[in-house]
């Protein structure tokens, strides 16, 4: 079946038996006129792909997968796949293992020379040289993390991985670790990873995801335990993170448990977006391009429980949340001149929903 020619395509990553109902990648069509979307469609069978990554090209999706193993070997791996742009399905490329379990996230570089895998039950990043057609290659090397722990023992037991995010220009990586507090860069060298130096975030925040501005100059680390934001300077030449300066994501008046997932900046540069589980909603935040300073803007429910992840439409007229205990992604209307959300009431239903990833193919 053809797509609509006015219609974007969104994949959303979930996880499968035991711990959900899915059968593995999702699809959906999206209406960038009105925002609607359509029923999600199976678009590729894989065990826990709970996290997503596009190629620059646009034409080969990359699938984490949460498994005890891959192609026979312990532990989770990436899987590269074809996207049918006249279906929206996908097809298999092929398979790599990481040797590490409990993965948790895919960074990938500009020109697409280099794959990245965190291990979060691992402790390790896993790096893997990728072909001119988007094939994993065998990995290139492994960093395990080591360090002081964090002072919150029930979560900080050990180094977690939580995600890797490259520089703008491609030179370094930047791992957020859970369990020691801690952003470790990396110097990108042909797909090897050369340590560049390790930078704290308060004891017991837990970083756990991070977007870069685009001009290179600012880093936001959304805290996972301590439900904050923190934002670094960046050093482009160098890859080195200085002036760090704290936001909360939650209302002044909020007494409960909390842990934040996702964030992401805009499009255009102006806002941060961060997610709250537990409070389930998104937080929204002025930046002041000049200095990469947050003033929040407001923080609005996420229309689920337990927003897992969020993306934005590649002009970012719209926000699409996915809420995993709640099975549903939820519709915002993005204000580009205010940042300012409003929930559509559209809404679809995508079982234990953890990643949503735009496509952009007509």
């Amino acid at each position: 079946m053809l797509l609509p020619i006015a219609s974007l395509l969104i994949f959303i990553g979930t996880y499968t038996p035991p711990k959900g109902e899915s059968k593995g990648v999702y699809s959906l069509q999206f209406n960038p006129t009105t925002g609607e979307l359509s029923a999600p469609v199976l678009a590729a069978k894989l065990s826990n792909p709970t996290f997503l990554a596009l190629h620059p090209n646009g034409r080969v999706i990359y699938a984490l997968s949460e498994s005890d193993t891959v192609r026979g070997k312990p532990g989770g791996g990436a899987t590269a796949f074809n996207l049918d742009t006249q279906t929206g399905q996908l097809e298999l490329l092929n398979r790599q293992p990481s040797g590490g379990v409990g993965g948790a996230h895919l960074g990938l570089d500009p020109d697409a020379t280099t794959l990245l895998l965190a291990s979060y039950s691992g402790g390790q990043v896993t790096s893997f040289p990728l072909a001119k057609d988007g094939q994993i290659k065998p990995p290139a090397g492994t960093q395990m993390l080591t360090g002081i722990l964090g002072p919150q023992q029930n979560r900080q037991d050990k180094p977690h991985p939580h995600s890797v995010t490259v520089s703008p220009d491609g030179r370094f990586a930047y791992l957020c670790d859970l369990g020691l507090d801690k952003v470790f860069c990396y110097e990108l060298k042909s797909a090897t990873m050369v340590p560049a130096g390790d930078f704290s975030t308060a004891p017991g925040a837990g970083p756990r995801h991070s977007k870069f501005s685009a001009d290179g100059k600012f880093f936001y680390v959304i805290n996972e335990l301590n439900s904050t934001i923190t934002t670094f300077t960046c050093a482009p030449a160098t890859g080195q993170l200085s002036d760090p300066r704290t936001v909360s994501t939650l209302p002044k008046n909020f007494s409960g448990e909390n842990t934040c997932a996702e964030i992401r900046l805009h499009p255009n540069g102006r806002f941060v977006y961060g997610s709250n589980r537990g409070h389930d909603s998104l937080a929204v935040f002025a930046r002041e391009p000049r200095d990469g300073s947050l003033q929040l803007i407001e923080i609005v429910p996420s229309g689920g429980a337990h927003p897992r992840n969020f993306a934005l439409s590649p002009d970012g007229s719209w926000l699409i949340c996915a809420n995993r205990d709640s099975n549903n992604l939820v519709v915002f209307k993005v204000n580009p001149e205010t940042g300012r959300l409003t929930a559509t009431g559209q809404t679809a239903t995508v079982p234990m929903a953890v990643c949503v990833l735009f496509t952009s193919i007509n």
